[in-house]
């Protein structure tokens, strides 16, 4: 067996083997979403709820490894970040606080990561929703 051979066998070898590690792709109950308005509810669900909410939709992809860990860490990484499915039980100054930080990722172009564009083009945010959910998450902020 040639050494480029072995390195195929080892490489494929690795991948079948990853493929037994379980990860947790699960959605935690969801028992309140925050009350959004229509138009923000479309676009939030559309480009950010795979990642920002207790609704993911996993699909088939998501299951093989090694980008199972990927992914599962990144949807991990953007419930802790800012989760919509907690966000109507978050006080006022933690609501004002991620309000602000949509708005910095929406206007520095954050948001969505490019990984997940990359997948899903219909997340890409036009103009006009970017603008809208700035208003919206603007609209937070206390007086």
């Amino acid at each position: 067996m040639t050494r480029s051979n072995l390195a195929i066998v080892v490489v494929v070898g690795v991948i079948i083997v990853l493929q037994l590690i379980p990860v947790n792709q699960t959605n935690p109950a969801v028992i309140q979403t925050a009350e959004l308005p229509p138009e923000v509810q479309d676009i939030l669900v559309e480009s950010c709820f795979d990642c920002h909410s207790n609704e993911t939709e996993w699909p088939w992809y998501s299951r093989i490894a090694p980008g199972s860990f990927l992914i599962t860490r990144d949807v991990i990484q953007g419930r802790k970040r800012l989760n919509f499915s907690d966000f109507s039980n978050m006080d006022a100054n933690d609501s004002s606080d991620v309000a602000n930080e949509i708005v910095e990722m929406l206007e520095e172009g954050k948001m969505p990561l490019l990984p997940y564009l990359l997948l899903h083009p219909d997340a890409s945010l036009s103009d006009s929703e970017s603008a809208t959910l700035i208003a919206w998450a603007e609209s937070l902020y206390p007086e």
